[in-house]
């Protein structure tokens, strides 16, 4: 299977309507620059994403470093552990390590949204990512920063709650009921 990342507006295409409305907010606050800087997103605007942001701190002296900033808790819990502080080496999470690093490498060097569609199970099995998307800043609107992601993880049934629920098709009636014994 081809690894599933898209650069473009594109991803609109494909996203949920989280993902869409966080990429549109963050659309809005470039105020005709390339990017946005940190200071233009407000963090009281962020409750509806807020459990599934990722903020990471970008260093290139002496060499790139990413730094988990600020992660969320539902980031966390679909992780398993909590990297903040950590370098994304370190604390990434994502089926393909390499591919992982880099959406962060074209976040940063061609200063472009990513959006990840590649799904990865939690470590629980219990949820899934079905969509990340990195949305570079910039303080001075030439280096990135700072990169602000949005991890859309949504709860996954588990074999015993999709033995019990209607198939396909099987909705509001459809599905034909088993006799009431005793």
């Amino acid at each position: 299977m081809t690894y599933q990342r898209l650069m473009s507006s594109d991803f609109l295409k494909v996203c949920s309507i989280r993902t869409a409305a966080l990429y549109r907010y963050w659309e809005a606050k470039k105020g005709g620059r390339a990017l946005p800087r940190r200071a233009d997103i407000d963090p009281a605007d962020m409750k509806p994403w807020l459990s599934g942001l990722v903020l990471v701190d970008v260093t290139d002296l002496p060499e790139r470093r990413i730094t988990y900033r600020v992660v969320g808790t539902s980031v966390c819990a679909h992780r398993g552990f909590d990297p903040t502080g950590r370098p994304v080496q370190e604390g990434l999470y994502g089926n393909v390590r390499n591919e992982v690093l880099e959406n962060y490498r074209i976040a940063i060097d061609e200063k472009t949204i990513v959006f990840d569609y590649d799904p990865t199970p939690s470590r629980s099995g219990f949820a899934r990512e079905i969509g990340t998307l990195f949305l570079p800043l910039s303080s001075d609107g030439v280096r990135v920063d700072k990169i602000l992601i949005y991890q859309d993880i949504e709860p996954t049934m588990t074999a015993e709650f999709n033995a019990v629920l209607p198939g396909p098709g099987e909705w509001q009636g459809q599905r034909k009921r088993a006799p009431i014994t005793g």
